[in-house]
């Protein structure tokens, strides 16, 4: 088989280029996935599609091609998927401590990622520096949650063929549609999960405000830190709630305004062990949690509590 004809579609330029339909979006990554093109073809797909954009129908076509090939993971109680593709450069990466609060609350906390990034700090490295889980399998992650431990899995063991696309980058060096795919991924149970979106820029906001509403999904969608589905500990971000696809003002979080009058504690590296100290200080609550992240965590309760299979425990902390 070949993705000639597709890529004769969306390798047009900028201006040429013509979208994909949901299906024909569908049928082109399960080649990619399935092994079936060249390394040519994946190179092309790629370059074609940075250029162009991936319009919505692509996506959820892409977005239902990885689904289908990913490790399929029981839910039944609302859980939190946490994918984590970036990492740290800069401030501390405290996706960990997110999932460490709310599983602090007994809910199932999934995070996926990337074992390691050159010149990040991931999530993977700090779940290892905190002892925290990091599954083999479907069997790993349920026993996890049955200790009511956050629990990581690395994205070759959720979804071969994905973490195969996503290292594509290291031969292009270009991000490729799988990036954009995997922040959006839940391998869970289908309407067990919330799941944390985030992004960078402020107009993939308004396109993942509209696929979300396209594909019915429940979902936290705010700008990331540093591209982390966590919450800028220094300033808190618009967080804004969907469930069915449908917004949920009364459970969305307003942007923090105006000047900060004060700074939350943060360690002043950002590597592994460091920010792995500094997160088992706030868990035992030596220092407290960043103002930002607690409404982040008070917010994903709530909306949790509204799937319908919120189990009683969520629902009257909710009420």
């Amino acid at each position: 088989m070949s993705i000639a004809k597709y890529i004769k579609e969306i390798g047009r330029g900028k201006e040429g280029a013509r979208a994909l339909d949901r299906e024909q979006a569908h049928d082109l990554m399960c080649q990619v996935l399935d092994g079936q093109v060249t390394d040519l073809e994946i190179g092309a797909f790629a370059i074609a599609m940075r250029i162009k954009g991936e319009s919505l129908d692509e996506l959820a076509g892409f977005l239902a091609a990885v689904t289908e090939r990913c490790l399929p993971i029981e839910c039944k109680r609302p859980t939190l998927v946490l994918p984590s593709y970036n990492g740290a450069r800069r401030l501390p990466n405290l996706t960990p401590l997110l999932a460490l609060l709310l599983a602090q609350e007994g809910v199932p906390v999934l995070v996926h990622g990337m074992p390691e990034d050159p010149g990040r700090v991931t999530t993977a490295e700090i779940f290892h520096d905190l002892g925290l889980p990091l599954a083999q399998d479907a069997a790993g992650i349920q026993q996890a949650w049955r200790r009511r431990e956050p629990v990581f899995i690395r994205t070759d063991l959720l979804c071969p063929p994905l973490a195969k696309l996503l290292d594509a980058r290291r031969v292009i060096g270009l991000r490729n549609p799988g990036h954009t795919v995997a922040k959006l991924l839940d391998p869970c149970s289908p309407g067990a999960a919330l799941r944390v979106v985030n992004y960078t820029h402020p107009e993939y906001g308004a396109a993942l405000t509209q696929f979300l509403q396209l594909t019915e999904a429940d979902a936290l969608l705010m700008r990331g830190t540093e591209g982390e589905p966590v919450a800028d500990p220094r300033r808190t971000p618009r967080m804004e709630v969907f469930l069915r696809g449908v917004p949920q003002p009364a459970l969305s979080v307003a942007a923090r305004e105006g000047v900060l009058t004060e700074m939350p504690i943060l360690p002043r590296q950002c590597d592994a062990a460091t920010t792995a100290v500094y997160i088992q200080s706030v868990v035992s609550g030596e220092k407290p949690a960043p103002p930002a992240l607690q409404q982040q965590v008070e917010c994903i309760l709530q909306s949790l509590a509204r799937l319908p299979i919120a189990a009683p425990d969520l629902d009257e902390r909710s009420a």
